[in-house]
């Protein structure tokens, strides 16, 4: 008897506020994305302001990672159809962890990251604090898959990889998201065995997730591709993803949702 693979279709957003989004159509696009797994960044509250509404969507499992040093920022959330075997908050770093930026679930076949990376721009301090915190978290990804788990790590990493990915590259080689500093640490995951799944299956393609909410820079298209869908070589290796995309046509946020399609 051979075994019929299962289809798992998976959607990040930065949301921007998860809030401001709601006023926005987010229940409609949340239904027309159609997700299995639908994680979200920088939600922007805490759990009491989380409404019914909000928590149980479409027969969806909910679980909440909220900043425990400040109300009204950073956060994540992710929705699963599947139920998870085991839910982490963190890595176990509360310098990281207060911020309420990584949420894990493992769902036996692979583990699955739901990330807000920080964001450089405020500080020298902040700056040092996202190389940081990039360091310790692939090194506590780098530990499961040197168990030989199966990763796929999503979110807003708040760097834009290569030229190809951002609308002016000469213009913010000085600029916290496209420093050499932070595009190297793209470059070492992906020596160190980690695929961006959209450059994958789309080596030449000009498409952004991200655009000011100034200068009218999304009706120019004047974008930076900062959100990622990064997995394991192993899952590339068994043939499971399908079809990596970017929704530039949902609007809410100053970031698009993109997404992965995965048969196992």
């Amino acid at each position: 008897m051979v075994n019929k693979k299962k289809k798992i279709k998976l959607i990040s957003w930065n949301v921007n506020g998860l809030r401001a989004v709601v006023k926005k159509n987010y229940f409609d696009i949340f239904k027309q994305l159609d997700a299995d797994i639908f994680a979200l960044q920088e939600t922007k509250l805490q759990e009491p302001q989380l409404t019914e509404e909000m928590k149980h969507i479409d027969g969806c499992e909910a679980h909440w990672s909220h900043a425990s040093v400040k109300k009204g920022y950073s956060g994540v959330g992710t929705y699963a159809r599947v139920k998870p075997k085991s839910i982490k908050y963190g890595i176990g770093m509360p310098k990281f962890d207060d911020e309420g930026r990584i949420l894990e679930m493992d769902f036996d076949d692979f583990v699955f990251f739901n990330v807000y990376f920080p964001n450089g721009q405020m500080s020298e301090e902040r700056l040092q604090y996202k190389l940081d915190f990039y360091e310790a978290f692939f090194d506590y990804t780098d530990e499961l898959k040197d168990q030989g788990r199966s990763l796929v790590i999503t979110g807003d990493y708040n760097i834009a990889h290569n030229e190809i990915d951002l609308k002016n590259p000469k213009s913010n080689e000085k600029t916290s998201g496209f420093l050499r500093i932070e595009r190297d640490w793209l470059d070492r995951i992906i020596e160190n065995g980690y695929v961006d799944t959209f450059r994958h299956f789309h080596p030449d393609t000009l498409k952004y997730s991200w655009w000011t909410y100034r200068f009218k820079a999304r009706d120019r298209n004047v974008g930076w591709r900062i959100d990622y869908f990064f997995v394991t070589q192993d899952i590339i290796d068994r043939g499971w993803i399908k079809k990596a995309f970017i929704n530039n046509d949902i609007f809410g946020s100053d970031h698009c949702p993109i997404g992965l399609v995965m048969e196992i």
